[in-house]
């Protein structure tokens, strides 16, 4: 192994930055929404987290917006 190396001519790992971040974030969510996804990711084999965050990232792709009436 050599005591120094040379890194003037490297080049940035560009998967680096191509990966996205999460955040960790609280939020208050109903027991049987909660059920609803555990069910859901039991039949597709996804944790049921991952599956709330697709299905959010989905939500922001399409630009729905929620509907509400009181």
């Amino acid at each position: 192994m050599k005591e120094e190396y040379d890194f003037s001519k490297g080049v940035k790992n560009p998967y680096s930055t191509a990966l996205k971040t999460k955040k960790v974030v609280t939020i208050r969510i109903e027991d049987e929404t909660i059920d609803y996804f555990k069910k859901l990711s039991n039949e597709v084999n996804l944790p049921y987290q991952t599956l709330i965050n697709l299905y959010l990232k989905d939500c922001v792709e399409q630009q729905r917006k929620l509907h509400i009436s009181w």
